[in-house]
């Protein structure tokens, strides 16, 4: 009995001694606390203020730290940039381009170690999370390239005073508002997005990583992912669309997922402009090695390679464009538009895969829309750049290409353009496999009101050199059993209707069924020599080029056309004629009818 007794007494002493311990704990830590949370608002306060030369400055309404959780808790936290500092630094021409505003209703510190802080002045971190940030940058070009600023220091040496090291495994920030405002051009240009989130790992400021290159922000990766990015362009023309987009700073990688740029319904696209319309859809785009510090800071763009896959590019011709003779259409050459965009352009190489391309264009006689494709369109760009010592050391740009004609023909392509001579030279060659004429007729019934109806290409096959003013080589069509029938437009059904005579005549006068016109025979080749009008836009006069050669090879050589022409006029004069004496001898029976009435009438 007595020895429960003591048992139970020495149980109660034990109990007692740790209550007694875990309150004084409690109280201690309370204490604690209250005596951190201040000293660790100020060093947070001190820290930014020092490493962004006064610059910015933040604020919270309160912070908590928890010594048992190891948490530290802040409260509406704003970060902005103090307006005298940086107009002072604008008038010392060392100004950054981009000011930065940031406000978090909660941020969320955890795993840290408040002695190391206090007495080793070490800030280590496990985890940071910002709750529902608001995020606003405003961006100005105030420098176009990093200029020598007074305090060089590091933001290591800038806050060795106050901590000898800062690590963060990792950094979230979920939910992002985002906006963005773009005083670069000629007038402001606002962004706002939404579903945004960032995450960084490895953030460590010390002496060792203070001039890591490898580090962004002396994090070891930073990635940026935003969901469902949908917008407009300024005119309200085309809505674009992003289904997700990322980029990591550790493979200096952009990722851009399900991008499509549609233009409003046709009408009111042709209604407000005379503009081509287009629509684009892309599965992928990849950008490889992109200098996101060069676009952030300067608006460069630089990227080792580009891969954009599986998509369609859809190209309508405006029909209420007005025909100026005198205008001067150069400006639609590559060379010409590569030069005239703002940007500083650089992309060493460009890969395509599997793209779709389609020109489609009103015919105002036929009534239809003619529509020609490159199907399943693959091959590189190499050198699409107007940076000036990028174009010293190479200044030509070529294209290889692989595509299927009217999704039938198999077309090779090799371009090559001069992107800094004044007078754009040049060149392209190319042969299309065989495949069968009558494929060509979405394209040609409405455009040319012409219909094959048997025919076979063996091969097409083209060499030329170009500039702005001039076209000049060599066409070689090979081809057996074209039929032609020529068209006219039929109103009542919708459709087209066959110039039964004037079929007839072009078949057995002037079309040449074949090349070469008989087995054994060497070919028809057409050298062209193809001055091109001012008025002519780049495609129109690569088209206008190939089109010198193809005529002749199928008989419609100048001379022939002219005098085909003679007689289609003279055709329809006669028609005319047939007509109009038709009529008036109707118009006779008609007065004698009725003449025989009447006097019958007064019988």
């Amino acid at each position: 009995m007595a020895f429960k007794f003591l048992k139970l007494k020495r149980n109660k002493l034990g109990l007692e001694i740790l209550v007694t311990f875990v309150t004084l704990f409690l109280v201690l830590a309370f204490l604690i606390n209250l005596y951190w949370s201040p000293v660790l608002a100020q060093k947070i306060r001190d820290s930014v203020l020092n490493g962004t030369d006064s610059l910015y400055k933040v604020d919270f309404s309160k912070a908590e730290l928890h010594i048992l959780r190891g948490n530290i808790i802040f409260y509406n936290i704003t970060i902005e940039p103090d307006t005298a500092i940086y107009n002072r630094m604008c008038r010392e021409h060392r100004a950054p381009n981009n000011l930065i505003e940031l406000h978090v209703r909660r941020l969320i510190l955890t795993s840290i170690h408040p002695f190391k802080l206090y007495f080793r002045h070490q800030l280590n971190i496990g985890e940071v999370v910002l709750n529902d940030p608001n995020l606003h940058v405003t961006y100005k070009l105030n420098q176009t390239k990093d200029t020598v600023i007074n305090d060089n220091r590091t933001a290591w040496q800038k806050i060795s005073k106050t901590l000898s090291s800062i690590h963060i495994a990792n950094v979230f920030l979920n939910d992002i508002k985002f906006k963005y405002d773009d005083y670069s051009g000629n007038k402001l240009v606002i962004s706002e997005l939404k579903e945004m989130s960032f995450s960084a790992s490895d953030l460590l400021i010390d002496s060792a990583t203070q001039k890591d290159k490898s580090r962004l922000l002396y994090c070891k990766e930073i990635i940026a992912e935003l969901h469902n990015y949908k917008g407009k362009t300024a005119d309200g023309l085309y809505a674009y669309k992003a289904d997700h987009v990322k980029l990591s700073t550790l493979t200096s990688r952009l990722t851009i997922k399900g991008f499509t740029l549609d233009p409003v319904n046709a009408k009111t696209f042709f209604d407000r402009t005379v503009k081509d319309r287009y629509s684009l859809q892309l599965d992928s785009l990849v950008l490889n090695h992109f200098d996101y510090l060069g676009y952030h800071r300067f608006r460069t763009v630089s990227v080792s390679s580009m891969i954009a896959s599986n998509g369609m590019l859809s190209l309508f011709n405006n029909p209420n464009k007005v025909k100026d003779l005198a205008a001067d259409k150069s400006g639609s050459f590559p060379s010409h538009a590569l030069a005239a965009i703002k940007a500083d352009l650089r992309v060493d190489t460009t890969y395509v895969h599997n793209i779709t391309v389609t020109y489609s264009e009103y015919n105002a006689k036929s009534y239809k829309t003619g529509t020609i494709s490159f199907n399943n369109t693959s091959g590189k760009f190499l050198n699409i750049t107007n940076n000036k010592i990028a174009l010293g050391k190479n200044n030509i740009c070529k294209a290889q290409l692989t595509t299927h004609f009217m999704n039938r023909g198999r077309l090779n392509l090799l371009f090559s353009f001069n992107l800094t001579d004044p007078e754009m030279p040049y060149s392209y060659k190319g042969d299309l496999g065989p495949m069968n004429m009558t494929n060509l007729n979405t394209a040609i019934m409405p455009l040319a009101m012409v219909k094959i109806t048997d025919g076979n290409i063996k091969s097409f096959d083209f060499d030329i050199t170009a500039n702005s003013k001039i076209s000049k080589g060599r066409v070689t069509l090979l081809y057996n059993g074209l039929k032609v029938k020529l068209l006219t437009p039929d109103t009542a059904f919708n459709g087209f209707s066959g110039k039964l005579i004037e079929s007839l005549y072009a078949n057995i006068f002037i079309i040449k069924h074949n090349n070469p016109d008989n087995d054994g025979e060497a070919p028809r080749t057409f050298y062209v020599n193809y001055v091109r009008p001012k008025s002519s836009p780049f495609f129109k006069t690569i088209w206008n080029t190939l089109l010198t050669g193809i005529k002749p090879a199928a008989g419609l050589d100048e001379k022939t056309v002219k005098a085909t022409e003679a007689k289609m006029e003279e055709a329809d004069t006669d028609k005319q004629i047939r007509l109009t004496k038709k009529a008036a001898r109707q118009k006779r029976r008609a007065k004698r009818k009725a003449a025989r009435a009447l006097k019958k009438a007064r019988k």
